[in-house]
């Protein structure tokens, strides 16, 4: 069994930087994922770093302003958001991926942080 807890999201201005944590419970050594969904609209992919860390892949919204690491000797992984926008605002989740590239299916999600940016 799988738990994942998110924090590090708040209220920013438009060009801070952030970084989300996920804290992954339980067993690990998944490829992990981070989602997030804007207020009325869909969940969508934002990032996905391998189960060794070693490659990452990003959505387009977020390709050269986001990264996605992990730490898996403290079973955090993280996203370091910079130059953000309020379109960036959403609740972001973090996930356990049951398959990788490019489909990025995910089976275990945790509860969410807010991130909102102020224009």
């Amino acid at each position: 069994q799988v738990r994942l807890v998110e924090s590090g999201g708040g209220l920013v201005q438009a060009g801070d930087s952030l970084r989300l944590s996920c804290e992954v419970l339980g067993r690990g050594g998944y490829p992990m994922a981070w989602f997030r969904q804007a207020p009325g609209k869909d969940r969508e992919f934002t990032a996905a770093v391998a189960s060794n860390g070693g490659t990452a892949y990003y959505g387009d919204a977020v390709k050269g302003r986001f990264t996605a690491s992990r730490d898996n000797a403290k079973n955090m992984v993280y996203l370091v958001m910079t130059h953000l926008k309020p379109e960036d605002t959403a609740v972001y989740y973090c996930a356990a991926l049951r398959t990788w590239f490019p489909t990025f299916e995910a089976n275990v999600w945790g509860q969410g942080t807010q991130v909102t940016v102020s224009s």
